[in-house]
């Protein structure tokens, strides 16, 4: 269905007509630098360019007064005088005549665009859109923000689509206290805001803007606020955010709909945020979002004052939504030591509304946990290719990181065809392999682990390897039987090494086995059996420890023990595909085929994963189980960390 892009050149006419150092950042350049660098990038030409409307004095009337909407609407007729004098009754607020004209396109640029996706006309989009929102509130202007772009489409998408779950996502530096005002007692919208805050003594110097904010009468638990509490947040710190607090709640909550207020201040280079997080950390974060709502995001632009950061930050969004791999994360993933405490108050804030943070309180441990009867999940990844980077993450933004997109976007070595499996279209398949003497050579290294039948499979699985390797596949599914299927890692796991140098390899083997070797780089856990537990096992363990790893590819091996559903295999590969850009190989026993590759190939061909279902509570032995392991990794593995070290 594509990915959308909302732009009106007339919401460039608004300018400051005096001198104010506070709010002259806020030009028009801003919108023409973030359109060029999708121009000069290709990418405007890749989306579904939307025309604009105003929005309507009813539609305005959705989150703001009539006397405020009237206010407004009086400012084309002021004078340059007037203007400057109305103002100054409000805070980080600059009038034009133009300024209703632009404020009414900025508005029905996000609705267009909600329209567009909760129609099915596309499948994503964002809207460029000035002036921005998030600030205004239901009778006053504030921070640039004229009428509340985001919340006025939260509630459109509620009254005329009847949503009753809407997850608003608000990574600006600053806080969205006015978003957070109009809903904080509606339980229908979860609203998450991470901002720079330093105790209180940064803009809007509110309060309410700490992590002890968690909304009002029923809507208690749906405002959550993550302060930071000093400047030159980085990479990690944003993960660390993502992974332990806003995913663990979007997935409980369960939206139908994600609104990102998406402001780029929070990029490195910004005046305003003074933050360390690059470009290509926003791609990241979208691609993490994309397994929310079916897919279903609208990214509307809120602030952002650093053209060249704000520009290639915009590219890295849209080119995610567009489905291009994410590029390489730059910088090591440790948390710096305010950030976890931050992390620690909004949990510690939000754990009586939320079962998904409550099971993460640890019961009582005991030594035994890291071998538990029953199926388990051994998490390896070969120690011999992990050489943790000492690269300090550099302030330049002129060699932003990109991972080339592969020509094929998936290819499948089966045994069964296609055509039976209803394949998404454009999988290649993969029908022999030209590795013949190679494959017989490494099948000699494992003579008795491989049957003559197994080799045909081999080979197959050889060749996707060294397509992903070399650029050419994206991703890749395999089978192999279950007597092959240990030896057969091995295998390329040896390969992916021994391809022009040393690489990172990281590899789950899913197979209702126990791992024989325990050292910080191969270990098994339980595989958590309820959904709250498996959400748990994924953001708590899996994730920080591929973004901690950064590993070149993922390969995966599935067999009919492996006990994961469907659903639950499909999360795991989408979610894997953001810190590798998508380079899977995923192994599947022949008995599990029918069920398992066609679910495998469309998560890895870019679509949503299925529903986990109803939420359940993880069980007290898989929360010993993972409290256990983490606590044993965390030395080693820092994004692992949900709170800050004692002094």
């Amino acid at each position: 269905m594509g990915t959308a892009l909302v732009y009106h050149e007339d919401m460039t006419a608004t300018r400051l007509l005096w001198d104010d150092p506070e709010c002259e950042i806020e030009c028009p350049e801003r919108l023409t630098a973030a359109l060029d660098g999708l121009r000069q990038r290709g990418l405007e030409e890749r989306c579904q360019c939307l025309s604009v409307c105003e929005a309507s004095e009813e539609e305005l009337g959705l989150v703001h007064s009539p006397e405020y909407i009237a206010l407004v609407q009086k400012t084309q007729t002021l004078d340059k005088e007037e203007l400057h004098t109305l103002s100054k009754q409000y805070d980080a607020v600059y009038f034009h005549p133009d300024t209703f004209h632009c404020a009414r396109l900025a508005a029905g640029a996000a609705l267009r665009l909600v329209d567009a996706v909760l129609t099915g006309a596309v499948h994503n989009g964002v809207a460029l859109v000035r002036p921005p929102g998030h600030h205004s509130q239901r009778a006053a202007a504030n921070g640039f923000c004229v009428f509340n772009n985001v919340a006025i489409a939260a509630r459109h998408a509620k009254q005329k689509y009847g949503l009753q779950r809407i997850l608003i996502v608000d990574w600006d530096v600053h806080h969205g206290q006015g978003i957070q005002y109009i809903f904080e007692d509606d339980p229908s919208v979860l609203y998450f805001s991470w901002h720079r805050y330093e105790h209180g003594n940064f803009w809007p110097f509110l309060p309410e803007s700490d992590a002890d904010t968690v909304g009002r009468g029923r809507g208690q638990g749906f405002t959550v606020n993550l302060p930071w509490n000093q400047v030159g947040m980085g990479n990690a710190d944003y993960l660390a955010a993502f992974l332990h607090v806003l995913l663990p709640l979007a997935f409980e909550f369960d939206p139908e709909l994600v609104l990102v207020s998406a402001g780029f201040d929070s990029a490195i280079g910004d005046p305003e945020g003074q933050m360390q997080a690059t470009p290509e950390c926003f791609a990241h974060l979208t691609q993490l979002l994309q397994v929310l709502a079916g897919g279903r995001i609208c990214a509307v632009l809120e602030g952002g004052y650093h053209l060249e950061s704000l520009a290639q930050s915009v590219c890295m969004m849209v080119q995610t939504l567009l489905g291009d791999p994410t590029p390489p994360l730059p910088g090591l993933m440790v948390p710096c030591q305010s950030a976890l405490e931050s992390i620690q108050s909004v949990r510690t804030a939000q754990t009586p509304h939320w079962t998904s943070l409550q099971q993460n309180v640890a019961p009582v441990l005991s030594s035994s946990t890291h071998s538990p009867e029953g199926s388990s999940l051994p998490v390896l990844a070969d120690s011999s290719t992990c050489t943790v980077a000492e690269d300090s993450l550099s302030p330049c933004l002129d060699r932003p990181c990109h991972r080339p997109t592969p020509p094929i976007c998936i290819a499948v070595a089966l045994a069964v065809s296609g055509a039976a499996l209803d394949l998404p279209p454009g999988v290649l398949h993969q029908e022999g392999s030209a590795l013949r003497e190679e494959t017989e050579a490494w099948a000699r290294l494992h003579k008795s682990q491989f049957q003559d039948d197994d080799l045909a499979a081999l080979g197959k699985s050889l060749c996707l390897l060294d397509g992903i390797l070399d650029g050419q596949i994206r991703s890749a599914i395999a089978t192999t039987t279950a007597l092959a299927t240990a030896a057969t890692l091995g295998v390329l796991i040896q390969r992916c090494v021994a391809h022009r140098g040393q690489r990172r390899i990281l590899w789950l083997s899913i197979r209702g086995k126990e791992a024989d070797i325990w050292s910080m780089f191969h270990f098994s856990t339980p595989l958590p059996q309820t959904t709250g537990g498996f959400l748990s096992f994924i953001l708590g363990l899996v994730l920080p420890l591929a973004y901690g790893f950064q590993p070149d590819m993922v390969l995966m091996a599935l067999g009919p023990a492996h006990g994961l559903q469907n659903a639950q295999a499909a999360l795991l590969a989408a979610m894997l595909r953001s810190p590798v850009g998508g380079r899977i190989l995923a192994l599947v026993e022949e008995e599990s085929i029918l069920q398992l590759a066609r679910t495998l190939a469309q998560v890895l061909h870019g679509e949503t994963p299925p529903s986990l279902g109803p939420f359940s509570m993880a069980s007290p032995e898989e929360i010993q189980a993972l409290m256990f392991l983490k606590a044993q990794l965390e030395p080693r593995w820092k994004l692992l960390q949900v709170a800050a070290p004692p002094p």
